[in-house]
């Protein structure tokens, strides 16, 4: 049997009394509690690339009154999200996931520590101008820092199926869901109040101090796995033949990457707008709060999901879900009322981890685990590629045509009747019609063949067997 056999059968492993004759690993007895410690930790970072992350933008906004400059900087984290994707699964899949995530937490804290040095070693005067390059390399240092996280987020969902039952894959992705909702609150809210009050310095120094924190934590953390084989003697870095060799095995899987897809194109509508849209309505620190606290619809989802599943068939939830989304991106700013954009960001953080855990739960299932970092590395290029792309092309079409247009007697006068009046207008327009065409794409890819072959996979896929009891050795093994 070779290496590519679609059936993924690897007879030859040097680790076979670890995994499963799917290729699965065994799950330890207490991974469940390894994981919420992961979990945790990775919630302590993750909260801290959002925190100068969000300070970033808002900092950027309020000093240029830019949507373009915004719209830039967002675009180009999805796209280096992108472009580093494949390579940092490839990383996961051949070395220890504790190692994978020592390393992204060193690098960001390095990418951190250069930004403030930048930060004290220019006026802001230099830093916000957007015609000058220490704008651009200020910028560029935390992106990079944000960026490096990823391959930490990567780690982390081939770690559910390293220490979680099968038959809980879905409640551990919600799991991860409730972390993410928790870390949306805290940064929204404390990035605007930092920004408001103390500045971007003192922002920059607590998001270094946080993520030497988190490091010094996760140095202390043990996460039981064997050293992994390579598939062969020496792949390369950025081994794109070998994603797509696994994805193309399964029926269907690529579909599933697709369908995810759909949810980040609309997410490039926001990346670019939906700040300046909430600092139309609020003030930076108001719009923190207000934002801090529509992300408790993030912890509702992961909380239900965690509880309740993604039913029998996690593929038919998550393209329902994104149709709802569509309809609630389309007409959460209809109107320029300060409730109504709160109440719809609330249900669309609601609805964001049911499309996570949805992929990231076939994903596990129907993907040996030794394999499972390249595919969620694949998957995350392909998506984050979607959110860029549309940045890009809405920021300058926002800015230069269509808000100009919506501010005319024209615009008011064609699209009065159903948007209303208001400063804003432009950017609901853009909502409305990108809201619209995520709800046509959603119900094509149920009359996909893809859609039904990769239904039919999940049914038939073998479950993985009951935890197993931890060796006195391998319990002590460093991840």
């Amino acid at each position: 049997m070779t290496e590519e056999d679609p059936t993924f059968v690897d007879q030859h492993s040097q680790h076979s009394t670890d995994q499963t004759s799917s290729g699965q690993p065994v799950v330890p007895a207490n991974g469940m509690r390894t994981f919420i410690n992961v979990l945790a930790n990775t919630m302590i970072a993750n909260v801290t690339t959002s925190f100068l992350w969000f300070a970033l933008t808002f900092w950027v906004y309020l000093e240029t009154r830019s949507v373009l400059a915004t719209g830039i900087i967002g675009g180009a984290y999805m796209l280096l999200v992108a472009a580093f994707g494949i390579l940092f699964g490839a990383v996961v899949d051949r070395h220890r996931k504790h190692h994978v995530m020592v390393l992204s937490s060193i690098a960001t804290l390095a990418a951190f520590i250069a930004a403030g040095l930048l930060y004290l070693a220019h006026p802001e005067s230099e830093l916000v101008n957007l015609g000058g390059p220490w704008f651009w390399l200020f910028a560029g240092v935390i992106l990079m820092g944000s960026v490096v996280e990823n391959l930490r987020n990567i780690a982390l969902s081939t770690t559910v199926t390293l220490l979680v039952p099968v038959e809980r894959h879905a409640n551990a992705n919600g799991m991860v869901g409730t972390v993410q909702g928790m870390a949306f609150i805290v940064t929204s809210v404390f990035s605007g109040l930092a920004i408001g009050f103390v500045g971007m310095g003192w922002t920059l120094a607590i998001a270094i101090a946080a993520t030497l924190v988190a490091l010094v934590h996760l140095l202390w953390l043990r996460i039981p796995e064997e050293q992994p084989v390579s598939d062969t003697g020496r792949p390369p870095a950025i081994d794109l033949r070998g994603s797509i060799t696994v994805i193309r095995a399964v029926p269907g899987l690529f579909a599933l990457i697709l369908f995810a897809t759909f949810n980040n194109l609309i997410a490039g509508v926001y990346i670019a707008l939906m700040d300046p849209y909430g600092l139309t309505l609020f003030p930076v620190e108001l719009w923190g709060v207000v934002f801090g606290v529509a992300s408790t619809g993030f912890i509702i989802g992961g909380l239900a999901i965690a509880k309740w599943g993604l039913g029998g068939n996690p593929i038919r939830t998550m393209l329902l879900v994104v149709a709802v989304m569509g309809v609630l991106g389309a007409f959460f700013t209809i109107r320029e009322w300060w409730w109504l954009y709160a109440l719809g960001t609330w249900i669309y953080m609601m609805l964001i981890p049911a499309v996570e855990a949805a992929e990231q739960t076939v994903i596990q299932k129907v993907v040996p685990f030794r394999r499972q970092g390249r595919v969620f590395g694949f998957a995350q290029a392909f998506e984050s590629a979607a959110a860029p792309i549309t940045a890009f092309l809405i920021a300058p079409i926002a800015e230069f045509w269509i808000i100009p247009y919506m501010d005319s007697s024209a615009g008011r006068s064609t699209w009065g009747w159903l948007l209303g009046d208001g400063d804003a207008r432009g950017i609901a327009l853009v909502f409305l019609f990108s809201g619209l065409a995520m709800v046509v794409l959603a119900f094509f890819a149920f009359a996909t063949r893809a859609y039904r072959l990769l239904s039919e996979e999940m049914r038939l896929s073998p479950a993985v067997p009951e935890p197993q009891p931890e060796s006195p050795g391998q319990a002590r093994t460093d991840g």
